[in-house]
Protein backbone atom coordinates (compact mmCIF):
# COMPACT_ATOMS: atom_id res chain seq x y z
CA UNK A 1 0.00 0.00 0.00
CA UNK A 2 1.20 3.51 -0.76
CA UNK A 3 2.54 5.42 2.21
CA UNK A 4 0.42 8.18 3.62
CA UNK A 5 1.56 11.56 2.31
CA UNK A 6 3.76 13.58 4.64
CA UNK A 7 1.40 16.46 5.20
CA UNK A 8 3.41 18.02 7.99
CA UNK A 9 1.93 20.21 10.66
CA UNK A 10 1.01 23.23 8.52
CA UNK A 11 -2.71 23.73 9.05
CA UNK A 12 -3.51 25.48 5.78
CA UNK A 13 -1.63 22.92 3.71
CA UNK A 14 -3.47 20.00 5.32
CA UNK A 15 -6.84 21.68 4.88
CA UNK A 16 -6.13 22.35 1.22
CA UNK A 17 -5.07 18.72 0.71
CA UNK A 18 -8.27 17.43 2.35
CA UNK A 19 -10.36 19.84 0.28
CA UNK A 20 -8.72 18.62 -2.95
CA UNK A 21 -9.24 14.98 -1.99
CA UNK A 22 -12.93 15.57 -1.33
CA UNK A 23 -13.50 17.65 -4.47
CA UNK A 24 -11.89 14.90 -6.57
CA UNK A 25 -13.60 12.11 -4.56
CA UNK A 26 -10.20 10.43 -4.59
CA UNK A 27 -7.58 9.74 -1.90
CA UNK A 28 -3.94 9.35 -2.92
CA UNK A 29 -2.76 5.79 -2.38
CA UNK A 30 -4.60 2.85 -0.89
CA UNK A 31 -5.84 2.55 2.65
CA UNK A 32 -7.14 -0.47 4.57
CA UNK A 33 -10.89 -0.82 5.15
CA UNK A 34 -12.30 1.00 8.14
CA UNK A 35 -12.19 -0.80 11.46
CA UNK A 36 -15.41 -1.90 13.16
CA UNK A 37 -15.02 0.92 15.70
CA UNK A 38 -14.73 3.57 12.96
CA UNK A 39 -17.60 2.05 10.97
CA UNK A 40 -19.90 2.09 14.03
CA UNK A 41 -18.93 5.67 14.90
CA UNK A 42 -19.75 6.78 11.34
CA UNK A 43 -22.96 4.74 11.24
CA UNK A 44 -24.08 6.42 14.47
CA UNK A 45 -24.27 9.64 12.47
CA UNK A 46 -27.39 8.25 10.78
CA UNK A 47 -29.14 7.34 14.04
CA UNK A 48 -31.23 9.36 16.48
CA UNK A 49 -29.74 11.05 19.51
CA UNK A 50 -30.87 8.45 22.14
CA UNK A 51 -29.30 5.61 20.13
CA UNK A 52 -26.07 7.57 19.67
CA UNK A 53 -25.92 8.18 23.42
CA UNK A 54 -26.31 4.47 24.16
CA UNK A 55 -23.65 3.51 21.61
CA UNK A 56 -21.23 6.02 23.16
CA UNK A 57 -21.92 4.63 26.63
CA UNK A 58 -21.37 1.07 25.42
CA UNK A 59 -18.09 2.09 23.79
CA UNK A 60 -16.83 3.69 27.00
CA UNK A 61 -17.88 0.60 28.95
CA UNK A 62 -15.96 -1.67 26.56
CA UNK A 63 -19.07 -3.26 25.05
CA UNK A 64 -18.56 -4.47 21.49
CA UNK A 65 -20.77 -5.54 18.61
CA UNK A 66 -20.78 -8.99 16.99
CA UNK A 67 -17.89 -9.37 14.54
CA UNK A 68 -18.59 -10.36 10.94
CA UNK A 69 -15.07 -9.85 9.65
CA UNK A 70 -15.49 -6.13 8.94
CA UNK A 71 -18.67 -4.08 8.60
CA UNK A 72 -17.58 -2.92 5.14
CA UNK A 73 -18.82 -6.34 3.97
CA UNK A 74 -22.39 -5.18 4.65
CA UNK A 75 -21.94 -2.22 2.30
CA UNK A 76 -20.33 -4.36 -0.39
CA UNK A 77 -23.15 -6.92 -0.34
CA UNK A 78 -25.88 -4.25 -0.24
CA UNK A 79 -24.40 -2.37 -3.21
CA UNK A 80 -23.95 -5.54 -5.23
CA UNK A 81 -27.56 -6.56 -4.56
CA UNK A 82 -28.80 -3.15 -5.71
CA UNK A 83 -26.78 -3.44 -8.92
CA UNK A 84 -28.30 -6.79 -9.77
CA UNK A 85 -31.81 -5.47 -9.07
CA UNK A 86 -31.17 -2.40 -11.23
CA UNK A 87 -29.99 -4.33 -14.29
CA UNK A 88 -32.07 -3.87 -17.43
CA UNK A 89 -34.05 -7.06 -18.01
CA UNK A 90 -36.34 -5.84 -20.79
CA UNK A 91 -36.55 -8.35 -23.61
CA UNK A 92 -34.25 -10.65 -21.60
CA UNK A 93 -36.52 -13.15 -19.83
CA UNK A 94 -33.69 -15.61 -19.23
CA UNK A 95 -31.37 -12.98 -17.82
CA UNK A 96 -34.13 -11.60 -15.60
CA UNK A 97 -34.41 -14.92 -13.79
CA UNK A 98 -30.66 -15.12 -13.27
CA UNK A 99 -30.53 -11.53 -11.97
CA UNK A 100 -33.38 -12.13 -9.53
CA UNK A 101 -31.77 -15.33 -8.27
CA UNK A 102 -28.47 -13.54 -7.73
CA UNK A 103 -30.18 -10.68 -5.90
CA UNK A 104 -32.10 -13.17 -3.76
CA UNK A 105 -28.87 -14.96 -2.83
CA UNK A 106 -27.26 -11.70 -1.80
CA UNK A 107 -30.40 -10.81 0.16
CA UNK A 108 -30.09 -14.06 2.13
CA UNK A 109 -26.46 -13.30 2.95
CA UNK A 110 -27.47 -9.84 4.16
CA UNK A 111 -30.24 -11.33 6.28
CA UNK A 112 -27.73 -13.73 7.84
CA UNK A 113 -25.41 -10.83 8.69
CA UNK A 114 -28.34 -8.87 10.11
CA UNK A 115 -29.25 -11.78 12.38
CA UNK A 116 -25.63 -12.05 13.53
CA UNK A 117 -25.36 -8.33 14.34
CA UNK A 118 -28.86 -7.82 15.78
CA UNK A 119 -29.65 -11.04 17.67
CA UNK A 120 -26.36 -11.98 19.37
CA UNK A 121 -26.94 -13.20 22.95
CA UNK A 122 -23.25 -12.72 23.75
CA UNK A 123 -23.32 -8.98 23.11
CA UNK A 124 -26.79 -7.90 24.24
CA UNK A 125 -28.70 -8.45 27.45
CA UNK A 126 -30.75 -11.64 27.51
CA UNK A 127 -33.36 -11.85 30.24
CA UNK A 128 -35.55 -9.40 32.14
CA UNK A 129 -33.07 -8.66 34.93
CA UNK A 130 -30.15 -8.20 32.56
CA UNK A 131 -32.19 -5.87 30.34
CA UNK A 132 -33.29 -3.80 33.35
CA UNK A 133 -29.70 -3.55 34.58
CA UNK A 134 -28.42 -2.43 31.18
CA UNK A 135 -31.24 0.10 30.83
CA UNK A 136 -30.41 1.49 34.26
CA UNK A 137 -26.78 1.86 33.18
CA UNK A 138 -27.75 3.38 29.82
CA UNK A 139 -26.26 0.45 27.88
CA UNK A 140 -29.28 -1.37 26.44
CA UNK A 141 -30.04 -1.28 22.73
CA UNK A 142 -33.60 -2.25 21.86
CA UNK A 143 -34.25 -4.51 18.90
CA UNK A 144 -35.40 -1.66 16.66
CA UNK A 145 -32.26 0.33 17.56
CA UNK A 146 -30.05 -2.60 16.57
CA UNK A 147 -31.97 -2.91 13.30
CA UNK A 148 -31.44 0.79 12.63
CA UNK A 149 -27.75 0.40 13.38
CA UNK A 150 -27.44 -2.44 10.87
CA UNK A 151 -29.21 -0.33 8.23
CA UNK A 152 -26.78 2.50 8.97
CA UNK A 153 -23.82 0.15 8.60
CA UNK A 154 -25.01 -0.54 5.04
CA UNK A 155 -23.66 2.94 4.25
CA UNK A 156 -20.15 2.33 5.59
CA UNK A 157 -17.74 4.29 3.34
CA UNK A 158 -15.96 1.90 0.97
CA UNK A 159 -13.71 2.66 -2.04
CA UNK A 160 -15.18 1.75 -5.41
CA UNK A 161 -12.47 -0.83 -6.04
CA UNK A 162 -13.64 -2.70 -2.94
CA UNK A 163 -17.35 -2.19 -3.52
CA UNK A 164 -17.42 -3.71 -7.00
CA UNK A 165 -18.90 -7.09 -7.77
CA UNK A 166 -16.87 -10.22 -7.24
CA UNK A 167 -16.32 -10.47 -11.01
CA UNK A 168 -15.17 -6.82 -11.19
CA UNK A 169 -12.76 -7.22 -8.28
CA UNK A 170 -11.36 -10.42 -9.80
CA UNK A 171 -10.95 -8.63 -13.13
CA UNK A 172 -8.99 -5.79 -11.54
CA UNK A 173 -6.75 -8.27 -9.78
CA UNK A 174 -6.13 -10.15 -13.03
CA UNK A 175 -5.23 -6.93 -14.83
CA UNK A 176 -2.79 -5.99 -12.08
CA UNK A 177 -1.16 -9.40 -12.41
CA UNK A 178 -1.07 -9.03 -16.21
CA UNK A 179 0.74 -5.69 -15.91
CA UNK A 180 3.47 -7.27 -13.76
CA UNK A 181 3.83 -10.21 -16.16
CA UNK A 182 4.19 -7.89 -19.18
CA UNK A 183 7.03 -6.04 -17.47
CA UNK A 184 8.79 -9.25 -16.44
CA UNK A 185 8.49 -10.81 -19.89
CA UNK A 186 9.86 -7.77 -21.70
CA UNK A 187 12.72 -7.05 -19.30
CA UNK A 188 16.20 -7.41 -20.88
CA UNK A 189 14.72 -7.68 -24.39
CA UNK A 190 14.35 -5.29 -27.29
CA UNK A 191 10.64 -5.06 -26.43
CA UNK A 192 11.29 -3.60 -23.00
CA UNK A 193 10.05 -0.10 -23.91
CA UNK A 194 6.94 -1.55 -25.51
CA UNK A 195 6.33 -3.69 -22.44
CA UNK A 196 6.65 -0.71 -20.13
CA UNK A 197 4.15 1.25 -22.19
CA UNK A 198 1.69 -1.66 -22.21
CA UNK A 199 2.05 -2.07 -18.46
CA UNK A 200 1.47 1.65 -17.96
CA UNK A 201 -1.71 1.52 -20.04
CA UNK A 202 -3.02 -1.46 -18.07
CA UNK A 203 -2.28 0.28 -14.79
CA UNK A 204 -4.03 3.46 -15.92
CA UNK A 205 -7.02 1.44 -17.05
CA UNK A 206 -7.47 -0.40 -13.78
CA UNK A 207 -7.02 2.85 -11.78
CA UNK A 208 -6.29 0.90 -8.60
CA UNK A 209 -3.46 3.03 -7.29
CA UNK A 210 -5.87 5.39 -5.51
CA UNK A 211 -9.04 5.06 -3.45
CA UNK A 212 -11.96 6.45 -5.46
CA UNK A 213 -15.41 7.15 -3.97
CA UNK A 214 -18.94 8.01 -5.08
CA UNK A 215 -18.93 11.63 -3.90
CA UNK A 216 -17.17 14.14 -1.69
CA UNK A 217 -19.19 13.24 1.40
CA UNK A 218 -18.18 9.60 1.32
CA UNK A 219 -14.58 10.63 0.69
CA UNK A 220 -14.71 12.94 3.72
CA UNK A 221 -16.15 10.26 6.02
CA UNK A 222 -13.70 7.57 4.87
CA UNK A 223 -10.76 9.94 5.40
CA UNK A 224 -12.03 10.84 8.88
CA UNK A 225 -12.51 7.17 9.78
CA UNK A 226 -9.10 6.24 8.37
CA UNK A 227 -7.44 9.00 10.43
CA UNK A 228 -9.25 7.75 13.53
CA UNK A 229 -7.96 4.22 12.87
CA UNK A 230 -4.40 5.48 12.42
CA UNK A 231 -4.52 7.15 15.83
CA UNK A 232 -6.12 4.20 17.62
CA UNK A 233 -3.65 1.72 16.09
CA UNK A 234 -0.61 3.77 17.09
CA UNK A 235 1.45 2.41 20.02
CA UNK A 236 2.45 6.00 20.76
CA UNK A 237 -1.19 7.05 21.27
CA UNK A 238 -1.71 4.20 23.73
CA UNK A 239 1.48 5.02 25.66
CA UNK A 240 1.75 7.10 28.81
CA UNK A 241 3.15 9.98 26.75
CA UNK A 242 -0.35 10.76 25.39
CA UNK A 243 -2.39 10.00 28.51
CA UNK A 244 -3.49 13.64 28.85
CA UNK A 245 -4.55 13.89 25.20
CA UNK A 246 -6.49 10.63 25.44
CA UNK A 247 -8.51 11.98 28.34
CA UNK A 248 -9.16 15.31 26.64
CA UNK A 249 -9.99 14.10 23.13
CA UNK A 250 -12.92 11.78 22.41
CA UNK A 251 -12.04 11.00 18.80
CA UNK A 252 -14.90 8.54 18.33
CA UNK A 253 -17.44 11.16 19.41
CA UNK A 254 -15.87 13.71 17.06
CA UNK A 255 -16.06 11.17 14.21
CA UNK A 256 -19.77 10.63 14.94
CA UNK A 257 -20.48 14.37 15.02
CA UNK A 258 -18.69 14.81 11.69
CA UNK A 259 -20.88 12.02 10.26
CA UNK A 260 -24.05 13.67 11.65
CA UNK A 261 -23.23 16.99 10.00
CA UNK A 262 -22.01 15.43 6.74
CA UNK A 263 -25.20 13.37 6.35
CA UNK A 264 -27.39 16.39 7.12
CA UNK A 265 -25.45 18.52 4.64
CA UNK A 266 -25.73 15.87 1.92
CA UNK A 267 -29.49 15.56 2.47
CA UNK A 268 -30.11 19.32 2.38
CA UNK A 269 -27.88 19.74 -0.69
CA UNK A 270 -29.83 17.02 -2.48
CA UNK A 271 -33.10 18.76 -1.65
CA UNK A 272 -31.74 22.06 -2.94
CA UNK A 273 -30.73 20.37 -6.19
CA UNK A 274 -34.30 19.17 -6.54
CA UNK A 275 -35.64 22.66 -5.97
CA UNK A 276 -33.13 24.11 -8.45
CA UNK A 277 -34.41 21.87 -11.23
CA UNK A 278 -37.96 23.16 -10.74
CA UNK A 279 -37.37 26.88 -10.10
CA UNK A 280 -39.02 29.26 -12.54
CA UNK A 281 -38.56 32.76 -11.09
CA UNK A 282 -35.73 35.00 -9.96
CA UNK A 283 -36.87 35.06 -6.33
CA UNK A 284 -36.56 31.28 -6.03
CA UNK A 285 -33.17 31.36 -7.74
CA UNK A 286 -31.91 33.95 -5.26
CA UNK A 287 -33.18 31.91 -2.32
CA UNK A 288 -31.47 28.78 -3.59
CA UNK A 289 -28.21 30.67 -4.21
CA UNK A 290 -28.32 32.13 -0.68
CA UNK A 291 -28.84 28.71 0.87
CA UNK A 292 -26.03 27.21 -1.22
CA UNK A 293 -23.69 29.91 0.04
CA UNK A 294 -24.64 29.06 3.61
CA UNK A 295 -24.04 25.37 2.94
CA UNK A 296 -20.61 26.15 1.49
CA UNK A 297 -19.66 27.65 4.85
CA UNK A 298 -20.80 24.47 6.63
CA UNK A 299 -18.77 22.37 4.19
CA UNK A 300 -15.66 24.43 4.89
CA UNK A 301 -16.15 23.83 8.62
CA UNK A 302 -16.39 20.08 8.00
CA UNK A 303 -13.18 20.21 5.97
CA UNK A 304 -11.45 22.00 8.86
CA UNK A 305 -12.63 19.40 11.39
CA UNK A 306 -11.53 16.43 9.29
CA UNK A 307 -8.22 18.15 8.56
CA UNK A 308 -7.74 18.42 12.32
CA UNK A 309 -8.21 14.64 12.60
CA UNK A 310 -5.68 14.13 9.81
CA UNK A 311 -3.19 16.38 11.61
CA UNK A 312 -3.66 14.48 14.87
CA UNK A 313 -3.07 11.16 13.07
CA UNK A 314 -0.01 12.56 11.32
CA UNK A 315 1.50 13.95 14.53
CA UNK A 316 0.87 10.72 16.44
CA UNK A 317 2.48 8.72 13.62
CA UNK A 318 5.56 10.94 13.69
CA UNK A 319 5.70 10.68 17.48
CA UNK A 320 6.04 6.88 17.29
CA UNK A 321 9.75 7.16 16.46
CA UNK A 322 10.38 9.48 19.40
CA UNK A 323 8.44 7.24 21.78
CA UNK A 324 10.33 4.17 20.58
CA UNK A 325 13.63 6.00 21.15
CA UNK A 326 12.59 6.96 24.68
CA UNK A 327 11.52 3.38 25.40
CA UNK A 328 14.88 2.07 24.16
CA UNK A 329 16.72 4.55 26.39
CA UNK A 330 14.62 3.52 29.39
CA UNK A 331 15.24 -0.17 28.69
CA UNK A 332 18.97 0.47 28.30
CA UNK A 333 19.05 2.26 31.64
CA UNK A 334 17.16 -0.58 33.26
CA UNK A 335 19.59 -3.08 31.72
CA UNK A 336 22.54 -1.06 33.04
CA UNK A 337 21.05 -1.13 36.52
CA UNK A 338 20.57 -4.91 36.34
CA UNK A 339 24.14 -5.40 35.10
CA UNK A 340 25.47 -3.25 37.96
CA UNK A 341 23.46 -5.30 40.41
CA UNK A 342 24.81 -8.50 38.88
CA UNK A 343 28.40 -7.27 39.19
CA UNK A 344 27.80 -6.27 42.78
CA UNK A 345 26.43 -9.72 43.62
CA UNK A 346 29.21 -11.52 41.81
CA UNK A 347 31.89 -9.43 43.48
CA UNK A 348 35.38 -9.64 42.04
CA UNK A 349 35.32 -13.40 41.60
CA UNK A 350 35.41 -14.83 38.10
CA UNK A 351 32.16 -16.35 36.84
CA UNK A 352 32.61 -20.01 36.06
CA UNK A 353 30.85 -22.06 33.41
CA UNK A 354 28.63 -23.55 36.12
CA UNK A 355 26.94 -20.27 36.94
CA UNK A 356 26.78 -18.57 33.52
CA UNK A 357 23.10 -19.49 33.39
CA UNK A 358 22.66 -17.02 36.24
CA UNK A 359 23.84 -14.21 33.93
CA UNK A 360 21.35 -15.22 31.26
CA UNK A 361 18.53 -15.30 33.78
CA UNK A 362 19.43 -11.83 35.04
CA UNK A 363 19.60 -10.29 31.58
CA UNK A 364 16.36 -11.77 30.31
Amino acid sequence: MTEYPALGSDRERVEEQVRRWCDDARLDGRRPPLSDAAAVAIAAGRLDEPTRTILAARRRAGRTLPSIGGFAAIRVLADERERWLAKDTRNKPGSAIVYRMRAAELGKRLDHLRTTVVMSNKHYANGVRAVRRERRDGLHLDLDQRDALFDALRHTPVPKAEAGTVVERAGFSALDSAADKVVDASRNTRFRELGDRASSLITQFTDRRDDVFDDRYETLLFLAGSSYDRVQASPAWRSEHFVVQRTQLDLADELTQVAVDANALREISSELEGVATMMFDDVTRDQVATRRTALDAVWRQLIDRVAALVRVADLVTRAEGEVRTMDVVQKARSLDDRIDALIARAGNRELSADNTHFVGDQLR
